[in-house]
């Protein structure tokens, strides 16, 4: 969940200074990218497997493109629109990923897993107890913009259809 709303802050950072405003149109309505969320679990998953630091590296560099492709793609099939678009740089994949970006992810997931991670284990430890308190707030929020996303998206999804037949 943090490192979902970390990467809505991330992403919308990012915006402000390519497009001069902080609000980019997600997936989601509220302030969560789950990409940004599920790279990082998937990594530290990988990490407590004891894998070698080289095999690990590589994983930094998969994953969170594998994440990003299979999201775009996934999206894109279940919604037919295409929230980032990749096709006009160099060594892309269907508009979903494109090598310029993966690394770019792959230099934040190493930041993430060895400088950002090590944090906020030391901040849960100060703050475990409020968390345990604020965590089914925070998961109730995040579950009702994704049904409430899902729910506008398919709608109008289908008002677009109806209209064009």
């Amino acid at each position: 969940m943090v490192y979902s709303f970390l990467g809505w802050v991330l992403e919308g950072t990012y915006n402000l200074y390519s497009q001069g405003t902080f609000r980019k149109e997600g997936f989601l309505r509220g302030p969560f990218k789950p990409m940004y969320g599920l790279a990082p679990l998937l990594l530290l998953a990988v990490r407590d497997l004891g894998v070698s630091l080289p095999i690990f590296l590589l994983c930094a560099l998969l994953i969170p493109s594998a994440v990003e492709y299979a999201s775009g793609w996934l999206l894109q099939k279940a919604f037919h629109k295409q929230w980032w678009d990749y096709s006009g740089m160099s060594y892309q994949l269907h508009g979903h990923i494109c090598l310029r970006f993966s690394v770019y992810w792959w230099m934040l997931s190493i930041a993430c897993m060895y400088v950002l991670q090590p944090l906020m284990v030391l901040l849960y430890r100060q703050v475990g107890e409020v968390w345990q308190i604020a965590m089914p707030l925070v998961i109730l929020l995040f579950s009702a913009d994704i049904l409430w996303t899902c729910w506008t998206r398919g709608r109008g999804q289908k008002e677009v259809e109806l209209g064009e037949g």
